[in-house]
Parts: C-alpha cells; structure tokens; sequence
C-alpha cells in the first residue's frame, strides 16, 4: 500500500472543484425560465403561501440547482474516490459492465460499484447491479481462480449498519474510504481541501446567480402576474399543467 501524496490529492480536488463549479454556473446559465417552471410542482408553492415573484422564482430555482448539484458532485466524488484508489493500491476502472474500481488489497480483490449515497436505486436497478457482479466474477474467475473476490457497493457518504448483503458489501461513508484508501480517517480529512478549493470559487458563482434571479423574476412578472404585481396562478397552471398548450 503507497501513502497519499497530500499535494496531489489538493491539486486533483482542486479540478473537480472548479469543474464543478463551471458545470453548474454553464446549466445555470442555459436555463430557460418556463422549462423549469414545467418540471415543478406549481401546488407545492401555492400551498407554501409564496406570494411574491422574487420568492417564487428563487424556490424553484434552489430546487433544481439543489438536484442539479447533486448529481454533479456525487460524479466529482466517484472520481476522487478512483483517484485515490489508483494511487494507493493502483486501482483501475474494470472493463466489466457496471465495476467502477477493481483493485487488490490484503490478498482479496475488489470489484467496486460506485455510488453517490446510500439511497441511490429502486430494487429493479438493485437486481441489475448484482447480475453485474455475478457476470464480473465469472468472467474474473475464469483467470483467477484462486484469488478471494468480494463485490462491493461503495457510497460516498451516508451509512449503512447492516453492509453484508449476501452476495456483495454495501460499504457506505467512512467504511468506503478506509476500504479504497487504508486510512479510516480519509472520509473526514478530505472536507478540508474541498472546503479550501471551494471559497474561490463562491463568489463568481453568487454574482451570476443573483443576475438570474433578477431576470428570471422580470420575466415572471411579465407573464404571471397582473397589473397590481400579484401572481396569476391560473395561469401558471394553466401553462404547467393544462391539456393543451398556452403561452402566458
């Protein structure tokens, strides 16, 4: 097992922050007003008692950055987690279908599934990640047949009391990083360059996204509110939800 090198874990964070950064603000600022207000619940907020443009605008906008987000770093954290696997026990991406990380330690070879959290699939994409286990290993058997695999759902963050599932381990937060990394301390020392990298970034962010919010909120009043400046649910609604097509 090779120690971390701490200048180059900083400089790899360091990228998958800016790029993540980048990412977001680029879908930030490709989004078209009513393609979000299609995709939202327009209920929810009328039972949240919003009443002003500016509010309504910033709900639904943190919603779909709030997603959007998390898809992002959840991918940025699965190269990190690669990263580092391939530094310290010269990890590689497998050419199975669905292993992320096949690496060997401790005389057990690893065939890794990564995913963000713990609560990441429904039981059908379950299934198929155990049929991609099984394939794995047969096809890893057929040339190393006296070696121990283990399969392994690896997940960034999160917890899970019971990893043992039968046929593979559910490896959740700081059970993950100690299994790819040897170090059980790695899942809390890494949110300290993560968080260094990050300020940079906040402030171009913040001034982009109070520009949108200002021009989103310009042309919802526009279109969905009346005169005195309330908002118009019917026909907000009307635009989400009804059965033929209507342009405020």
């Amino acid at each position: 097992m090779r120690a971390i090198n701490e200048s180059g874990v900083d400089r790899f964070v360091e990228t998958i922050i800016q790029d993540f950064h980048s990412k977001i603000l680029q879908r930030l600022m490709a989004l078209k007003l009513n393609t979000i207000l299609k995709r939202k619940n327009p209920y929810l907020f009328r039972a949240k008692s919003i009443t002003t443009a500016s509010d309504l605008v910033k709900s639904i906008l943190d919603a779909h950055l709030s997603s959007q987000e998390e898809a992002i770093f959840g991918t940025f954290l699965e190269q990190l987690a690669i990263f580092l696997c391939k530094r310290i026990y010269d990890g590689k991406k497998s050419s199975s279908e669905g292993i992320d990380l096949d690496f060997e330690a401790n005389s057990i070879r690893y065939l890794v599934s990564i995913k963000s959290g713990p609560n990441w699939g429904n039981s059908s994409q379950i299934a198929k990640m155990r049929e991609q286990f099984k394939k794995a290993k047969r096809i890893l058997g057929t040339n190393v047949s006296t070696m121990n695999v283990v399969a392994v759902n690896g997940c960034c963050y999160g917890r899970d009391d019971s990893p043992d599932k039968g046929d593979y381990l559910k490896l959740c937060g700081q059970r993950f990083w100690e299994l790819i990394s040897g170090d059980p301390s790695l899942y809390i020392d890494m949110i300290q360059p993560i968080g260094r990298r990050a300020k940079r970034h906040t402030d171009q962010f913040q001034d982009e996204y109070a520009k949108i919010i200002n021009r989103f909120t310009l042309e919802f009043s526009s279109r969905y509110c009346d005169s005195s400046g309330a908002i118009v649910w019917k026909r907000l609604v009307k635009f989400n939800s009804g059965r033929e097509k209507y342009v405020p």
